[in-house]
C-alpha cells in the first residue's frame, strides 16, 4: 500500500506538474501585460488602499465583506509552510532560493487572479440564498462539463478531511504538546470545540473570526520578525548580495521553486507549496465565493495581494530572520536543523524564550485559520457533490449536517493519530485537484479580462 502510493504521489507531483503550473501562471502573465508587476500601484490600491476609502459602500447585515472574504482566504493559504517551508528552501538551495521564492510567487498571482475571476463570473444563489462558488460551478456552466466539477469536487472534499483539517489539527496537537505539555487527547477536545464553536455559524462566523485573526496574528509575527531582521540590518547588504548571485545556480532555482510552490518538505516539497499559498488549486475561487459587492476583477485582485503577501511578505521575513541570523554567527548552535526546528531556533537566538513562544504561537493561530477556512471550502463541495448524488432526494441542510460531523471527527483525530498516511494521500488530493483545474483555466482564458493600470 505505501509503495503504490508513494507511485501515485511521484505520478501527481512530478516535473510535470511544476511545468504545467508554472507555465499556465507565466500564459496569464503575458496576456495581462504582466499586470502584477505593471499594475502594482493600482491593484494595492483597489485592494489594501481600498480600506482607508471613505465613502466605499457598506455591506448589510450578516452580508460577507471584500476584505472579510479576503481575510478567509488568507487564514487558508497562510499557514505552518510559511515557517517551515521557507527554511526547507533555504537548507536545499541557499540564500539564492528566496530570489525565486519572489520570481515564482509573481508567476502565481496571476493563476490566482484567473481562478477567483472565473469563480465570481460563474457564481450563482441557492435556494437558501447562500452563494455556490468556485472551479466546479465554472467547470459546469463555462465549459459544460459538469463531470469535470464533480471530480474536481471529489479531490477538494477529500483534500479539506486530510490536508485542511487533520493534517492542521495534527500539527496544532504536537505544537500544544511540545509547548505546554498538552496531552494529544486534551488538545483533540480543546481544538475541536473551538473548531466547531466557529464553524456551526457557518461563513459569516468563519469570515469574522478571520478578520479578527489573521491581520492581528500576521501583524505580531510581522513584527518580531522585523525585530530580529533590523537587530543585525549590518548584515543586510552582505545577505541580499548573497541573494542574487546564488539565485542564478541550479541548486538555488530548485530549492527556490520548491520553496514557493512546496512550502513543507524535500521530499513533498512541490505539493506542500501549494499547500501554503493555493494559487492554481481553485480553493481561492470557492473562498472568494460569499463576498458581496464586488466585480470578478475586484476579488481577483485581492487574490493577488493573498499571494503577494503569503509569500513576499511572510515567507521573505522568514527567510530574512533565519539568514540573518545565520549570518550572525549562530548558524553552528542549529547545525543538522531544519524546518521548524530551524525556524525557531533562529528566533530563540535573538528573542531568547519569547522566539519559541512566538513560533509556536504562529503556528497554532495559522492552523487554525486554515482548519476553519478549508471547513467552508468543503462544505460547499461535498453539497455540490451531494446535489448530484442525491438528485434532489438529499437536501442541502442534511448535506451540511453530514459534512460537519465528517470534518470535526477529522479534526479530532488528526490530533491523536500519526499521520504519515495521511500527509501522502492529501498531497495526492491536492496535487488531483490542480489538474481540472489548470485544464478549466486555460479552456476558459479567453473569458478572462484584466485591469488597465491607471
Amino acid at each position: 500500500m505505501g509503495k503504490m502510493a508513494e507511485t501515485l504521489h511521484f505520478l501527481v507531483w512530478g516535473p510535470w506538474t511544476l511545468a504545467l503550473l508554472l507555465g499556465t501562471g507565466f500564459w496569464f502573465t503575458v496576456i495581462s501585460g504582466f499586470f502584477q508587476v505593471r499594475g502594482i500601484g493600482y491593484w494595492w490600491k483597489k485592494t489594501v488602499g481600498s480600506l482607508w476609502e471613505s465613502g466605499q459602500k457598506q455591506e448589510k447585515k450578516g452580508q460577507i465583506s471584500r476584505f472579510q472574504s479576503a481575510c478567509t482566504a488568507l487564514a487558508a493559504t497562510i499557514g505552518t509552510g510559511n515557517i517551515v517551508g521557507v527554511a526547507t528552501a533555504l537548507t536545499a538551495g541557499g540564500p539564492g532560493a528566496l530570489f525565486w521564492m519572489w520570481v515564482s510567487a509573481g508567476i502565481g498571482m496571476m493563476t490566482a487572479y484567473a481562478e477567483t475571476y472565473l469563480g465570481q463570473r460563474y457564481r450563482y444563489r441557492q435556494n437558501n440564498g447562500e452563494w455556490m462558488c468556485g472551479p466546479m460551478v465554472y467547470m459546469e456552466r463555462g465549459m459544460g462539463c459538469p463531470a469535470l466539477g464533480r471530480m474536481y469536487a471529489l479531490f477538494a472534499v477529500l483534500a479539506s478531511l486530510g490536508m485542511g483539517s487533520m493534517v492542521q489539527s495534527n500539527s496544532m496537537s504536537g505544537t500544544l504538546k511540545f509547548g505546554i505539555g498538552l496531552p494529544a487527547m486534551a488538545s483533540g477536545i480543546l481544538i475541536t470545540l473551538l473548531t466547531g464553536l466557529v464553524i456551526l455559524g457557518g461563513i459569516r462566523r468563519i469570515s469574522r473570526v478571520s478578520e479578527r485573526l489573521m491581520p492581528v496574528s500576521a501583524g505580531i509575527y510581522v513584527f518580531f520578525s522585523l525585530i530580529v531582521i533590523l537587530s543585525g540590518w549590518e548584515l543586510l547588504p552582505r545577505i541580499f548580495t548573497d541573494i542574487f548571485r546564488d539565485a542564478f545556480c541550479l541548486e538555488s532555482v530548485g530549492g527556490g521553486i520548491s520553496g514557493f510552490l512546496l512550502s513543507r518538505g524535500v521530499r513533498y516539497g512541490m505539493s506542500r507549496g501549494v499547500f501554503s499559498n493555493e494559487a492554481g488549486l481553485g480553493s481561492l475561487a470557492v473562498l472568494h465565493g460569499a463576498a458581496e459587492n464586488t466585480t470578478p476583477e475586484q476579488q481577483g485582485m485581492w487574490a493577488m495581494f493573498e499571494v503577494f503577501f503569503d509569500t513576499i511578505v511572510i515567507c521573505t521575513l522568514t527567510a530574512l530572520v533565519i539568514l540573518c541570523v545565520q549570518y550572525g554567527g549562530y548558524g553552528s548552535d542549529m547545525a543538522g536543523s531544519s524546518g521548524a526546528a530551524l525556524t525557531a531556533g533562529c528566533f530563540s537566538a535573538r528573542l531568547g524564550e519569547m522566539g519559541e513562544i512566538l513560533v509556536s504561537g504562529a503556528m497554532v493561530v495559522f492552523a487554525f485559520g486554515t482548519i476553519i477556512a478549508w471547513y467552508y471550502l468543503g462544505k460547499q463541495t461535498f453539497c455540490y457533490l451531494a446535489r448530484w448524488l442525491g438528485q434532489g432526494r438529499v437536501s442541502r441542510k442534511i448535506a451540511e449536517r453530514g459534512y460537519l460531523t465528517l470534518y470535526l471527527l477529522a479534526v479530532f483525530c488528526g490530533c491523536i493519530c500519526r499521520l504519515e498516511t495521511v500527509w501522502l494521500l492529501s498531497d495526492l488530493w491536492n496535487g488531483l485537484m490542480a489538474y481540472p483545474n489548470l485544464l478549466a483555466l486555460i479552456w476558459l482564458s479567453h473569458q478572462i479580462t484584466f485591469p488597465i493600470a491607471r
